[in-house]
């Protein structure tokens, strides 16, 4: 079984995403995944220091992070790649759909979103930010034998544990 850890819009909230990672360490994901508005390098630094394979793409809000694309697993959008049979495409703006990918990841809007279509998963896993709403979260996948489950995680703003529960899909 594969397990994909997926967050995106951290913003200014690297402290939030470094226990977002934590947590998808625990949970022994495969594969990191960062849907863009990093803004902040240090939640770069700390997908990269997870020893977890990891993918980023720039948002928005990341015209500066472009200098550090050789130093970091981070790609302009959308960023089409497989990771174990797998067909990934990674983007920020969900500008760029096409059905090509086994799964669709995409930030942006800052909602979360999980769409199951035929044998394709397209997922937004929310805003770790919590600024558009009073709600940090993000999500991880488990992909086996070509059946998706999400499992969407999320606490209260200043809230102290992550709630973890299953998407229905």
């Amino acid at each position: 079984m594969l397990k994909i850890g997926v967050i995106s819009d951290s913003h200014h909230r690297s402290d939030i995403a470094k226990s977002a990672i934590d947590y998808l360490k625990e949970k022994g994901v495969d594969l990191l995944l960062h849907a863009g508005d990093i803004v902040e390098i240090s939640t770069l630094k700390d997908m990269r220091d997870s020893g977890i394979p990891y993918k980023a793409v720039l948002g928005n809000n990341d015209s500066f992070l472009k200098s550090c694309e050789s130093e970091f697993e981070i790609y302009p959008e959308p960023y089409d790649f497989e990771f174990k049979d797998l067909k990934i495409r990674l983007m920020h703006h969900p500008f760029y759909f096409e059905n090509s990918a086994n799964l669709t990841i995409y930030g942006h809007t800052h909602f979360f979103v999980s769409i199951l279509n035929g044998a394709n998963l397209t997922l937004n896993p929310g805003e770790i930010c919590a600024r558009k709403k009073p709600m940090h979260e993000f999500a991880y996948i488990e992909f086996d034998g070509g059946k998706f489950r999400v499992f969407k995680i999320e606490k209260i703003f200043l809230g102290k544990n992550w709630v973890e529960r299953e998407v229905v899909l």
